[in-house]
């Protein structure tokens, strides 16, 4: 017979939701990490966080940058609008175009389309079956059938 005890089965599913959301935010940092972005600053990377929140009537894992502008534009693509390029911290710009050093006052950059790179939806596709499976053998195991 099924023992149905409701604080036993979220208990259980938020043990399993916290170890999910371990092994997901980890999947993303891999990511991050090279297998499908290899990091320049590292801003993004280390913006990377995530938690578990109970709110007594259910849990949720969250997996997330909250604080980096561009990760939206990475994960999904986009087109960013033509702007003006100024200098912030010297009179002029200064860069490499075509092996030789440049130097400008201002640069008109006619905007640019990023693909998406989709790091954390990828991580996502990579471990549903792991949370589906694993979510499910914890209710089941916690009503006492697993």
């Amino acid at each position: 017979m099924i023992g149905l005890d409701p604080d036993a089965v979220a208990a259980a599913l938020a043990d399993k939701a916290d170890a999910l959301r371990q092994a997901l935010e980890a999947q993303v940092i891999a990511n991050l990490s090279g297998a499908i972005l290899t990091p320049r600053s590292g801003r993004l990377l280390g913006s990377i966080d995530s938690d578990l929140e109970d709110d007594g009537s259910g849990s949720m894992a969250r997996v997330g940058s909250d604080d980096v502008p561009y990760a939206g534009i990475l994960e999904y693509g986009g087109k960013t609008a033509a702007h003006d390029i100024l200098p912030s911290k010297a009179k002029t710009l200064a860069f490499v175009t075509g092996g030789a050093q440049r130097f400008a006052k201002i640069v008109h950059h006619p905007g640019s389309t990023i693909r998406a790179f989709a790091f954390m939806g990828s991580a996502l596709d990579a471990l549903q079956d792991d949370i589906e499976t694993g979510l499910k053998a914890a209710v089941l195991e916690a009503l006492g059938v697993g």
